[in-house]
């Protein structure tokens, strides 16, 4: 019979180690018994008996290694979020619309999609559904994307989408799919999700006239955060704005952009 293993320190240390060089996220200490709870149906899986077992595996395996990097990594969102953030967004498509313009945004840390969608909905709104937006929503677990690719998300999980909103980009699920809801094909069509590691943003991802990465950076120390944002600030458009959470800053973490207004920063002219 199969007995669990305990995570000894020296074993989460080089989770530790292993985690930021793969992702850029830092886990401090008392993470430990997370990281033990997460990995150990992998050990019983293969029938391991240490958690240093298991990380030789991960270091040899691609494969692996995704999966423990989506197992570690924290997926916590709900639709409209912070929906200060939502109406700074649907302020400024307002103010520059009416021009042939065609919109490029990034939710840079997209997680199932609730983000991108939200966003969606708020292009729509001003817009118009076949208005000229598209969304780009990345993450670095592609398990969370194809969930984010399907849009069909518990019922529960409509609670804070406005019930206008709701009405109108939504679709109650039936007969199999009673208890959930999806997003409407139209306001699909304009989403589209990627797998990108934060650490490694490419040039070629694009231009983005609004850039989402909020309640992310948190979980990166001083260096990787700075690293991160000096990626992003070249794809932002000539008038782009990024928009980061609230409790997020970028005091003394960047001189590429400026403050534009609570949580919003655009790039040095």
């Amino acid at each position: 019979m199969w007995q669990s293993p305990e995570i000894s320190a020296q074993e989460f240390a080089q989770y530790q180690r292993l985690l930021y060089e793969l992702t850029g996220i830092s886990l401090n200490d008392t993470k430990k018994p997370l990281v033990a709870s997460r990995l150990l149906p992998r050990l019983r899986h293969y029938g391991m008996k240490s958690f240093s077992e298991y990380l030789r595996l991960v270091k040899t395996d691609p494969n692996e290694s995704q999966h423990m990097t989506d197992l570690l990594t924290t997926n916590e969102t709900r639709f409209f979020r912070e929906d200060a953030h939502l109406a700074f967004l649907k302020s400024e498509l307002q103010r520059t619309s009416g021009q042939g313009k065609s919109y490029s945004l990034w939710s840079a840390a997209s997680s199932s999609g609730e983000e991108a969608y939200s966003m969606a909905m708020i292009c729509a709104e001003v817009l118009g559904v076949n208005g000229s937006f598209q969304i780009l929503g990345s993450d670095i677990s592609q398990r969370i994307l194809d969930r984010a690719t399907r849009a069909v998300y518990a019922m529960d999980r409509a609670a804070t989408i406005p019930l206008d909103l709701l009405k109108k980009y939504c679709l109650r699920g039936v007969r199999s799919n009673e208890g959930t809801f999806t997003i409407i094909p139209e306001l699909k069509r304009h989403v589209e999700f990627r797998q990108v590691n934060l650490l490694e943003i490419p040039r070629s991802l694009g231009s983005f006239d609004f850039v989402f990465l909020r309640n992310v950076m948190i979980y990166f120390d001083q260096p990787t955060r700075s690293r991160i944002i000096e990626s992003i600030a070249p794809l932002l458009s000539r008038d782009g704005c990024l928009i980061i959470g609230s409790a997020e800053s970028l005091l003394g973490i960047t001189t590429s952009l400026v403050s534009a207004g609570p949580n919003v920063y655009r790039r040095k002219q």
